[in-house]
């Protein structure tokens, strides 16, 4: 190579590396809402190769798990729908002789669990699912167990869900007989990795036993009403004569689902949560 060429090759990389080096202290100064925004363009754009690598690996590592995990959920789903018929039957000739109207599933999208954005494990995902999909801000996240979190911003192709381990998550939750109802919401001053969850503001007069499932309320319209939080682990601290506040043990782990569902409407009702 000559001389002049491999000068000028090593001064436009060192002056990409100058560039990148003053985006990225530029982007730790900026406001919370500015550097969000930053970085949804930075990985719809100029990161949007890897992110489609990194998705397609994601997809065939796990392809042949699902394989057989969709075929043992086949075969059981086969078996139950021969009394389905009859189940429906008789749930419409009940809805009827009480004038209830009939429900309606929320509708969802299904997304990839791509990364965590950062290295505070499992406080913000980074979903592999977009506005082109139907994803907006404020759509809850759901896995198979219960409640992850809350879509906070929506790219083309992506979205960054924050989870219910963040410092600023707040849901409205209650028992499920609907005796005891209060705020969800991440226990203050422990580690990421030892997250828990608290239900909040439960006046001192109600008692909630150990064990009690505790699932959305859907008050606020942001979650839908019946998404599994956790179970009641305890009394984690009180105020004598005015509230308590009982420690949580979560259903849904963020830093081990690896695929997330989606509600694309708020304030739907889902189906009763698990035993």
């Amino acid at each position: 190579m000559r001389p002049g060429l491999a000068r000028a090759i090593s001064r436009r990389d060192t002056l990409l590396l100058v560039a990148c080096l003053l985006l990225s202290l530029g982007a730790l100064v900026l406001p919370p809402a500015w550097s969000l925004s930053f970085a949804t363009a930075v990985r719809e754009t100029a990161l949007s190769p890897l992110l489609w690598l990194q998705r397609t690996a994601e997809e065939q590592k796990t392809s042949r798990a699902r394989f057989r995990a969709v075929e043992a959920a086949r075969d059981s789903i086969a078996l139950a729908a021969q009394s389905l018929p009859e189940l429906r039957a008789e749930n419409a000739e009940l809805r009827n002789l009480l004038a209830l109207k009939q429900s309606e599933r929320a509708p969802t999208i299904a997304a990839p669990v791509l990364r965590q954005l950062t290295a505070t494990e499992g406080r913000t995902l980074l979903l592999g699912a977009g506005r082109d999909d139907g994803v907006r801000v404020g759509n809850a996240v759901v896995s198979p167990e219960g409640l992850v979190g809350l879509v906070v911003s929506a790219g083309p192709s992506s979205a960054v869900a924050m989870t219910w381990a963040h410092p600023d998550f707040r849901a409205s939750g209650t028992t499920e007989d609907g005796s005891a109802l209060g705020i969800v919401a991440p226990a203050a001053g422990v580690e990421a990795s030892q997250s828990f969850l608290e239900l909040r503001g439960v006046p001192y007069r109600d008692t909630v036993s150990v064990g009690t499932m505790v699932i959305t309320s859907g008050l606020t319209g942001v979650y839908p009403k019946g998404i599994p939080v956790g179970r009641v682990a305890g009394i984690r601290r009180e105020e004598a004569g005015w509230e308590r506040v009982y420690r949580l043990r979560p259903l849904a782990n963020p830093g081990h689902v690896s695929h997330v569902l989606i509600y694309t409407r708020s304030g739907d009702s889902v189906p009763p949560a698990r035993q």
